[in-house]
């Protein structure tokens, strides 16, 4: 097998792919579907029938019979009207039926990607990921318009010309259907074969554009900080010459392709007027049949000449849509079971039971036989080295990830057994370094909450001490916030992150460090705001400072996926060897007793 067939089959199962789901969506709307087939498709017969009329037109007005002309007239006008609104007819049905599959795609997609495992997210441009979300949902409206509106007519005037050419003299309709084969072999092996593949990689290379495009522009600051304008002009120069070499390539195949298609119409062209005037010369054909062959051909002429367009546009939607079908395709990583259903969190007790979990690619697990408990209401601190297994420990909670033995359960409950919405509704997160949506405060502060008043949205605003600061800005709570939160500072971030908690009010809080970006100022107030919060409520907080542990009920220090040390801040100091005297003593600068 040639490389050219290894291509091959993995493209036409793409066009399959595409096919497939383009007809699925088709049937969630049949009847605009059929509507608009059937309209295009009568449409069409009407301009095969008017060449007939005009041949007998013709040979009326050749033998003077004004009646027979004006008859053939009349139905030349008749089948005009019919084409008018039967064509009107079709492209009434595709407006609503592509509408509705464009808007289904896209909320699916974005669905679907908002489901995807961190893992992928962690790896993808978020800027490629809207690309193909966005390109691949205007490609459906190309699609959906060579197939109904281009292809089935193309199709449909072929069959019906050959057919009625066939009746009459079945040579002319022998030369006609040869040579339109042809053409459509020819235009069909060029597209799958030579135009496909370099057409996919221009269309990566395009991507490739939107996702340096996307993470230049959404980390502005960072170039800005360190002069690195030209730098990232220069890496989108690279990428955009590359994607020229490619795009240059793409374009130059399809000229070449078309010179190529036109010289073969000619062809057939040549060949059904031969013929034509073969059968008039050995008076099998009238001058009347002469005109309506050629004008018959010249109609033929024109949706052969289109089909190779058609399926080059068939092919280029196809290559557009690849990446936005693949998305559907991709598996989510953690998905909702079957017999899922949603948790309900009271004390908001947390168990590792026997817990083995590894990241996915990795064959030593991180966590091995994990067995820990945290009863309800109790604080407790993580504390380790970076990659000890601290942040894993929570994701597990949130059910992030999925474990490889053993079981996650809250207040006796599986975690993989309930809906992952209703567990995270009930689990409120402040990160150490906070992402805002480009949207009001008030909105942002209240998304773990929709249904919040504002008043209790400023009363959460009060408490994460933010209250202050928004009412200095010009709009207040309707400020917006820039993209990722870019208009505020860190320690601002992190105020509004914080007030989003208080406002979610959730039984388990998670805290990564949630004083990080707060200056000195704040941070005692925001250090007793968190002492409120937790009260009364599971808190896990991830530390990288051991001073904001010290006042915990209880501190787990993690070393290598392996819990090392269980205890208070006053036990764990005891032990001598211990991991966490000896990360204590590191962060403070100075012997325990000199601390004392």
């Amino acid at each position: 097998m040639t490389d050219q067939d290894e291509d091959l089959f993995p493209r036409a199962a793409v066009l399959r792919k595409v096919l497939s789901f383009t007809i699925a969506h088709w049937r969630r709307t049949p009847a605009l579907a059929v509507a608009c087939g059937a309209a295009m498709m009568l449409a069409t017969v009407t301009e095969v029938f008017v060449p007939v009329y005009a041949g007998r037109m013709i040979d009326a007005v050749g033998a003077g019979i004004a009646s027979d002309a004006w008859r053939a007239f009349a139905a030349i006008t008749a089948l005009g009207v019919g084409l008018v609104v039967f064509r009107f007819l079709g492209w009434w049905a595709i407006t609503p039926l592509t509408l509705n599959m464009m808007r289904d795609v896209t909320q699916e997609a974005f669905a679907r990607v908002q489901r995807l495992s961190t893992d992928w997210h962690a790896n993808a441009f978020s800027g490629s990921t809207v690309r193909r979300i966005t390109r691949g949902m205007w490609a459906l409206d190309t699609l959906n318009d060579v197939l109904l509106l281009s292809l089935l007519p193309s199709l449909t005037v072929l069959a019906a010309t050959v057919i009625l050419l066939g009746m009459h003299w079945p040579v002319l309709g022998l030369v006609m259907a040869l040579g339109a084969l042809a053409y459509i072999t020819l235009t069909i092996g060029l597209a799958v074969r030579v135009l496909a593949p370099i057409a996919r990689l221009s269309n990566q290379w395009d991507t490739r554009i939107g996702g340096i495009l996307a993470d230049a522009i959404g980390t502005n600051a960072v170039v800005k900080a360190f002069g690195g304008e030209e730098r990232e002009e220069a890496l989108l120069g690279k990428t955009v010459a590359k994607w020229r070499r490619r795009t240059w390539r793409t374009w130059m195949a399809f000229t070449w392709a078309g010179t190529g298609q036109s010289s073969l119409l000619w062809l057939v062209r040549a060949a059904v007027t031969a013929a034509a005037l073969w059968l008039w010369m050995r008076g099998q054909a009238s001058a009347g049949d002469v005109a309506y062959v050629l004008t018959s051909y010249l109609v033929l002429n024109g949706y052969l000449r289109d089909i190779g367009q058609h399926v080059h546009m068939l092919q280029r939607s196809v290559n557009e849509m690849e990446e936005l079908v693949q998305l559907h395709d991709e598996p989510l990583g953690v998905a909702d079971r079957p017999d899922a259903g949603p948790i309900t969190i009271v004390d908001g007790a947390i168990r590792f039971e026997d817990v083995t979990f590894h990241y996915g690619g990795h064959e030593k697990p991180l966590f091995e036989h994990l067995d820990v408990a945290i009863p309800g209401g109790q604080r407790v601190g993580l504390v380790g080295p970076s990659g000890s297994g601290k942040t894993s420990f929570v994701k597990l909670i949130q059910r992030l990830y999925d474990v490889a033995a053993g079981r996650v359960t809250i207040d006796g409950q599986d975690v993989a057994l309930a809906t992952q919405g209703s567990l995270r509704r009930q689990v409120a997160i402040v990160p150490q370094e906070p992402v805002l949506f480009h949207r009001t405060l008030a909105e942002n502060i209240g998304y773990g909450r929709p249904d919040a008043t504002m008043e209790e949205i400023e009363q959460a605003a009060r408490l994460a001490n933010a209250h202050d600061f928004i009412m200095r800005l010009p709009k207040g709570y309707r400020t917006m916030v820039g993209e990722r939160g870019v208009k505020l500072s860190g320690g601002e971030r992190q105020r509004i992150a914080i007030a989003r908690a208080f406002l979610a009010d959730a039984p388990i809080l998670i805290m990564d460090e949630a004083t990080s970006s707060l200056d000195s100022e704040s941070e005692a107030a925001i250090q007793d705001a968190m002492e409120r919060l937790m009260v009364g409520r599971t808190a896990i907080v991830i530390a990288h400072r051991l001073s904001t542990v010290r006042a915990l009920d209880r501190i787990l220090v993690f070393h290598r996926g392996h819990i090392v040390e269980d205890g208070t801040h006053e036990t764990l100091l005891e032990s001598e060897q211990g991991q966490y005297r000896r990360l204590f003593e590191r962060q403070a600068g100075t012997v325990l007793a000199e601390i004392h």
